[in-house]
């Protein structure tokens, strides 16, 4: 994806497509080509795919936090003219997704969340592997996945060159904590948006019950599940992750 990348001003981002325009939100840990079967899918399909790279480690680190993130969104679609989107998140994507809900809530058309965090808090701070040999990292990288083969060596490579970074380290700490402070449990039942909640069956970092919990707390939202899917169902299934967005779309004239 990175043939796609554009940079403007404070800004990188991929884009492709028109219609509808659709943000999508990476993880703590995640890359913006995990998600290049849906933007692939999704852009070929009627819809405008936006995917900015969020600035994780270039903020200063006392505004490194689930707050800042989402005020970045906010100068994002105000630099691309775009008054309402849909958004769409993995993990601490899907949290600035729900922040930015809540404080702009009519500048969001619908939601999809996937194996988001916002109501567990263990979910980012206890997922964040600690420093450690080599296999040590491989192994708990494999372990956000159902199948560990979707762990490629790319990737554990970039997991493993952050976790050695110490300011890198620094400023994921401040993002988890800040986590951990933003639940969005008593916001959620106010949230109105048409949301889509897309979990893996054999997610470990936001289980099962997170899905469900989401699903009870938002009062307009459907809950899919994936069978043989860990915590990114957009790299582990995304043939039928994809599916599922699109037949959700068109049932409810998105």
């Amino acid at each position: 994806m990175t043939d796609k990348l554009k940079t403007e001003g404070k800004f990188t981002y991929a884009e492709a497509g028109e219609g509808p325009e659709i943000i999508i939100l990476h993880g703590l840990m995640g890359a913006l080509s995990n998600f290049k079967p849906t933007f692939n899918h999704l852009s070929k399909n009627g819809y405008k795919v936006l995917i900015p790279e969020l600035p994780l480690y270039t903020l200063p680190l006392i505004k490194t936090n689930v707050k800042n993130l989402a005020a970045y969104l906010r100068d994002f679609l105000e630099h691309k003219n775009i008054n309402q989107a849909i958004l769409l998140g993995n993990s601490l994507g899907g949290h600035i997704a729900l922040y930015f809900t809540k404080h702009y809530p009519e500048k969001v058309k619908s939601l999809v969340l996937t194996g988001s965090s916002g109501l567990y808090e263990n979910a980012m701070g206890g997922s964040f592997p600690k420093r450690g040999s080599y296999e040590y990292i491989e192994q708990k990288v494999k372990d956000v996945f159902y199948d560990p083969a979707v762990a490629t060596k790319e990737l554990v490579d970039s997991v493993y060159a952050t976790v050695n970074d110490r300011v890198k380290v620094l400023k994921t700490l401040s993002i988890a904590k800040s986590a951990i402070r933003h639940n969005m449990a008593n916001d959620l039942p106010l949230m109105k948006q048409p949301t889509c909640l897309i979990w893996g069956k054999q997610d470990e970092v936001t289980p099962p019950e997170v899905g469900e919990d989401f699903h009870k707390l938002l009062p307009n939202s459907d809950l899919f599940w994936l069978d043989e899917c860990g915590h990114a169902p957009m790299m582990e299934k995304s043939e039928e992750f994809n599916k599922i967005l699109i037949d959700w779309f068109n049932s409810k004239n998105i």
